[in-house]
């Protein structure tokens, strides 16, 4: 995997280099703030030269605030398929939830702790580039407001079942397996869950927020 690295702390920065590299990848350019992030990102081509992940933290200059945060939604408007996975050592409001709910996955926040964690993170760089999407659990609990539990209490047991597995990050099939059930059954149960969640056929990201709603349940 072809990696463009954005962090402002040169030593992380190596010290992350060297993980990823250890994990078999490659980091193919490094930037230490937002707008070298924009600039290296721009220079490439639209083609094999583009990274496959792009990894960034959120605070970085120039303002050190969501900096490398707000670079990575830039990216993604302009290249919709770009898969990024922010870093951080706290929760940034401003631009987070913008950042998850974005078409198209290939997405993740983690805090900086986890990567301490080195196969869970390892696990996070793939995913992400293989289009999913990777939440960090405090983050869920931080950005999802109190709500009412009357819809997740509405679900069966057998659609709890689906839904854990589906925030375990399982496809459809990983789940028909580990169930002993049909594709088929899979697909009815999903399509149940997001009828009493409330996540309409035109609702963006309906597994995403699924999940959501499922991982703030079980935190409570």
């Amino acid at each position: 995997m072809r990696i463009l690295l954005a962090e402002d702390s040169t030593l992380l920065r190596e010290a992350l280099t060297a993980l990823v590299e250890r994990l078999g990848h490659s980091v193919v350019a490094t930037a230490h703030d937002a707008d070298e992030l924009r600039r290296v990102y721009g220079r490439m081509d639209a083609g094999c030269d583009r990274p496959d992940l792009i990894v960034t933290d959120v605070r970085m200059p120039p303002q050190n605030r969501d900096d490398g945060l707000a670079a990575a939604l830039s990216i993604r408007r302009q290249s919709p398929t770009q898969p990024v996975l922010v870093l951080s050592q706290y929760i940034a409001d401003r631009y987070a939830r913008d950042l998850l709910t974005l078409p198209g996955g290939a997405i993740g926040y983690l805090l900086k702790d986890r990567i301490s964690r080195v196969n869970d993170f390892a696990r996070s760089l793939v995913t992400v580039q293989e289009g999913g999407t990777v939440i960090d659990p405090d983050v869920v609990q931080h950005l999802l407001r109190p709500r009412d539990r009357g819809p997740l209490a509405t679900l069966t047991p057998r659609e709890r079942d689906v839904l854990e597995l589906m925030a375990d990050g399982k496809s459809n099939s990983e789940i028909a397996a580990s169930l002993v059930v049909s594709d088929a059954s899979v697909r009815k149960h999903v399509g149940n869950i997001f009828s009493k969640l409330g996540l309409g056929p035109v609702e963006e990201n309906r597994r995403v927020k699924a999940v959501l709603t499922y991982l703030h349940d079980s935190r409570q």
